[in-house]
């Protein structure tokens, strides 16, 4: 062991500023469907409440012996039975009915789908979206695209920067339980993927081709966004942010293209972060193929990734990553998630999370995690069983 013993946040502070713990760090990123199937809690409660998804989160902390928390969805509006008209119960999950004729089906596995009365005036066209102008309408719904809002009608505009107090209602209930001990990490949107669901990934895809600077025009304003939240929950004591920029590996844009569309506006995040909260690391999570773009996911200025899938997923060999941008950035992630559902024993996870150790661990800066989030049905066991691999044979 190296040195003094450490509590789980000192842990990932060191990891995450280079250098070496007393050992390895251990954190997941869980799919909502596997808080709807692990807590006990039924899935309104998590999607739709502030304190029902802090107890989601700090129930699988300590039932998996994470190191930290990262809260990937803003605080809910207390407010917001008044728009239920009621809640029904499937086979299939939960169904929310508003009072304006919407629905939000909530499987009891996977992520809630809202499915608007009126579609034309949830979601714009690209072709017809004007941004000088359009950020200023009236939208009835708009789900995911600005921070995983359920429901928060009004104009982008406003959504953009007025940010409700609400939105970090979650963060004040965490921070309240683990207190010093577990690190609580934040998550805001990269500029690119609010773009993606701002309209459709179709239509935000084709149009990067048909209408580049209609679309460097709108990532501008979309970038006030991101650094609009992610700087709100940097000041509130976060103690790192994660931008999410899912959609900028190989399999969905060129390496030219996340030039374009992705390195400029991830920067400008980055360098308003730094800036206004120096101490907050803030680190970015992609997923697929990075092999041909570790480099320019540098050239953003963030202190880590995420995620580095490996084969087939991604292409990512962590030893490879290690000696290419381990002395700039932090590392976590590249355990298979598909894997750590698919393997056959539990055993099997366990040699496939030391081959990362192996890599990973030298010379410090390496958090052991799923490359993306642990899918719905992963068995908690196979989790459970990670920690006690890291705290068995993790140690410097």
């Amino acid at each position: 062991m190296n040195g003094k013993q450490m509590n789980s946040k000192q842990r990932l502070a060191v990891a995450m500023q280079h250098g070496i713990p007393d050992r390895v760090p251990w954190m997941c990123q869980l799919a909502l469907g596997h808080y709807f199937l692990n807590t006990g809690l039924r899935p309104h409660e998590i999607w739709f409440t502030s304190e029902g998804f802090a107890e989601a989160l700090i129930t699988l902390q300590q039932r998996y012996g994470f190191d930290g928390i990262l809260i990937n969805l803003p605080g809910r509006d207390p407010n917001w039975r008044e728009q239920a008209r009621s809640i029904s119960t499937t086979g299939e999950g939960e169904i929310v009915h508003w009072w304006n004729g919407d629905e939000t089906f909530i499987p009891w596995n996977d992520n809630p789908q809202h499915r608007p009365a009126n579609p034309a005036a949830a979601r714009p066209i690209f072709a017809d979206f004007d941004p000088d102008h359009d950020f200023d309408v009236d939208w009835t719904m708009y789900t995911w695209g600005i921070y995983h809002t359920p429901v928060l009608p009004g104009k982008l505009s406003g959504l953009l920067t007025a940010l409700p107090d609400y939105f970090l209602r979650t963060i004040d209930l965490v921070k309240a339980r683990v207190g010093d001990e577990i690190a609580v990490h934040g998550e805001v949107f990269s500029p690119f993927t609010h773009l993606m669901e701002l309209f459709s990934y179709e239509d935000a895809l084709l149009n990067l081709a048909l209408n580049p600077d209609k679309a460097l025009a709108i990532l501008d304003r979309l970038t006030e966004a991101s650094i609009a939240w992610g700087l709100q929950q940097a000041r509130h004591g976060v103690d790192a942010v994660l931008i999410s920029s899912a959609y900028a590996g190989g399999g969905f844009i060129s390496k030219r293209m996340y030039e374009r569309f992705v390195l400029p506006y991830e920067k400008r995040l980055v360098d308003a972060l730094h800036t206004a909260a120096p101490g907050v690391p803030v680190y970015t999570h992609t997923c697929g193929r990075l092999g041909d773009r570790l480099e320019l996911l540098m050239a953003t200025g963030t202190d880590g990734v995420d995620t580095l899938d490996p084969p087939p997923i991604g292409d990512t060999d962590l030893a490879d990553a290690k000696r290419r941008i381990g002395d700039r950035l932090f590392i976590k992630g590249n355990m298979n998630a598909v894997f750590m559902l698919q393997a056959e024993s539990v055993e099997a996870v366990l040699d496939h999370a030391r081959a990362r150790l192996r890599d990973g661990m030298p010379g410090g800066g390496y958090i052991l995690s799923s490359a993306c989030s642990v899918g719905p049905l992963v068995p908690p066991e196979r989790l459970a069983a990670l920690y006690a691999l890291v705290a068995a044979e993790g140690w410097y």
